[in-house]
């Protein structure tokens, strides 16, 4: 009897069992996955999240034996792709790059189509980056403390760039106007480039840029460096201190990860998770990870929900204080 007939009446037998759709689970994730995966990403090419999903993308291609194929759906702030995503097969085909955009998402677009934290399983963490609260380099300012007086002293002195309303950069800096009690202007550009120039060029006098953007800069003495967003400092910039440290309780990044479809099966949620805690044990993938500044972010499928639920909870309060509304 050929091999592919004999497998057929195994499985027609086994779907006689009670246990039959949880063995139909094991048989699914034992093939999956059986043709390419499209992995969604809701922003521009050749950005941040390009990277991240390049990296994640080839560590799974590499070791699940099939492409995952990044398919890049930028507009407004992620909610394109996650839409897509959310309404896609729960089959495993079909993954979001996820992060702060949808964490802050939530509460910035009340009148989404879905609810992230209801309608999607987050899978996997990638990376956990900090912010790095920067000036460019004729602010005259090389510490927290003096930057704290200055603004105290002068507040007009001092305007914060973003890369647009409610993104990562803006949230960040309403929670540090917020824990300061400083009343500075922010000014909003049109994405991550516009804004960084602007820091270069001393249209803006700080920023809070994710580390991945910022560190060249950085190190070419563009951009001068006077803290890191986490609560621990960050070896990609030996000697910066934390926000923390002049501003107690200070406390944020941009965490990074995977997530699919709510009802995807279990067990190909678990073979994704399993696959990229094997990359964080990879001396590469680590190096990898490093050089965008970012640290890994390891951790179960249950790990990961609870993080981005508390994200999204975390920054739906900075945008309900602040009044941030989309622009």
């Amino acid at each position: 009897m050929p091999l592919h007939r004999r497998r057929l009446l195994q499985l027609a037998a086994l779907a006689a069992l009670p246990g039959w759709p949880f063995m139909a689970q094991i048989a699914h994730a034992q093939s999956y996955p059986t043709k390419p995966v499209r992995f969604m990403v809701g922003f521009p090419a050749n950005g941040p999240n390009s990277i991240l999903a390049g990296l994640a993308g080839g560590w799974l291609a590499a070791k699940l034996g099939q492409p995952f194929a990044i398919e890049h759906k930028p507009g407004q702030s992620g909610n394109i792709a996650t839409a897509e995503v959310v309404r896609a097969p729960a089959d495993g085909y079909t993954i979001l790059l996820c992060g702060p955009a949808n964490a802050i998402g939530a509460s910035l677009y009340p009148n989404l189509p879905y609810n992230f934290l209801r309608d999607m399983v987050p899978v996997a963490g990638i990376t956990r980056e900090a912010l790095v609260l920067v000036v460019n380099p004729g602010v005259p300012v090389k510490t927290m403390p003096e930057l704290l007086s200055l603004a105290k002293a002068n507040p007009s002195a001092i305007k914060i760039a973003s890369t647009g309303s409610g993104s990562a950069p803006h949230v960040t800096a309403e929670l540090f106007k917020q824990l300061t009690g400083l009343n500075f202007d922010v000014v909003h550009y049109a994405g991550g480039g516009p804004a960084l120039n602007a820091i270069v060029n001393g249209e803006a006098q700080m920023m809070f840029e994710p580390m991945s953007a910022s560190i060249i800069p950085v190190r070419a003495g563009k951009l001068r460096a006077l803290a890191v967003t986490t609560t621990t400092p960050s070896s990609a910039l030996p000697g910066v201190p934390t926000v923390a440290e002049a501003v107690p309780g200070y406390d944020a990044s941009a965490a990074t990860g995977i997530a699919v479809p709510k009802g995807t099966p279990t067990d190909i949620v678990e073979l994704l998770n399993r696959t990229m805690q094997a990359a964080f044990a990879d001396p590469a993938f680590q190096a990898k990870i490093a050089e965008t500044g970012g640290a890994p972010l390891p951790g179960s499928s249950a790990d990961f929900a609870k993080l981005m639920a508390a994200e999204t909870d975390k920054w739906g309060k900075v945008v309900k204080a602040a009044g941030i509304k989309a622009e």
